[in-house]
């Protein structure tokens, strides 16, 4: 877990790694909380009742001081999270008092991709850092309306998790869904905050870097196991959402 502490500790930021994990967060501070990957688990929210969750990219949470969160799952999902102190919560953002969350938070899912790559660069630039962080704090200030996913749509996300190491159409992947093209690329950019290549471009990167974390097979084996043309195409995709090279990654990870 990578983590932060900003404007003199009335923030925290921290980037949670996809890991198996069971925890329960007392809510002593407000949270906002990005997907940046899909999850599956079991969550209780402010009570003893589990139910299962299916959570994809791009849910922005907020959940307020003193609500209970339970959550657990066998195998995580990268996600990042902003503490905020009470005062500092009570001045920015919304008065809640239970946990509320929107999906399809294209701007917050955005700016939270942003705030990984800041905060995987070993010289972190602390005036970046702040910036974008205040820039999500203002996006839950007042998020778009929430976008329910269809079901359908997790078939889809089903497919991609399955097949992301083998080339994927737009075609294939809308008669999963069931719908022509057109719609399906509007109903799933609307529903996740980012275009179908866009999420399988994610999914590929999360892919890499937990080959390289969890392997010495060279780069370029590593680049076409998770469904990268080449290595310089895998590098080039490293480089723009994470600001290093794989080489980098490697040695860093």
């Amino acid at each position: 877990m990578l983590s932060q502490r900003l404007l003199g500790d009335q923030l925290c930021l921290q980037l949670l790694p996809r890991a198996a994990y069971s925890a329960r967060d007392p809510a002593q501070w407000h949270t906002l909380g990005v997907t940046l990957e899909r999850q599956q688990g079991v969550h209780a929210i402010d009570s003893d009742h589990r139910v299962d969750f299916d959570t994809l990219p791009g849910v922005l949470a907020h959940t307020p001081v003193g609500v209970e969160v339970f959550s657990e799952s066998a195998s995580g999902g990268e996600y990042l999270l902003l503490r905020l102190d009470e005062a500092f919560a009570r001045q920015h953002l919304p008065s809640v008092n239970h946990r509320i969350q929107f999906a399809g938070q294209s701007e917050a899912l955005g700016l939270a991709r942003t705030l990984r790559r800041l905060m995987l660069d070993p010289q972190r630039d602390s005036l970046a850092l702040e910036q974008a962080t205040l820039a999500l704090i203002d996006q839950a200030s007042a998020p778009a309306n929430d976008r329910p996913t269809p079901k359908a749509l997790t078939r889809v996300l089903d497919q991609i998790a399955e097949q992301f190491h083998q080339p994927l159409s737009l075609e294939q992947l809308a008669v999963t869904y069931g719908h022509n093209e057109l719609r399906f690329l509007r109903d799933f950019t609307r529903a996740i905050g980012l275009t179908p290549h866009a999420y399988l471009v994610e999914v590929r990167l999360q892919a890499a870097r937990r080959m390289i974390e969890q392997s010495n097979s060279p780069l370029a084996s590593i680049a076409l196991d998770a469904g990268f043309a080449h290595q310089s195409h895998m590098g080039s995709v490293f480089r723009k959402h994470l600001a290093m090279t794989p080489s980098q990654y490697r040695s860093r990870f």
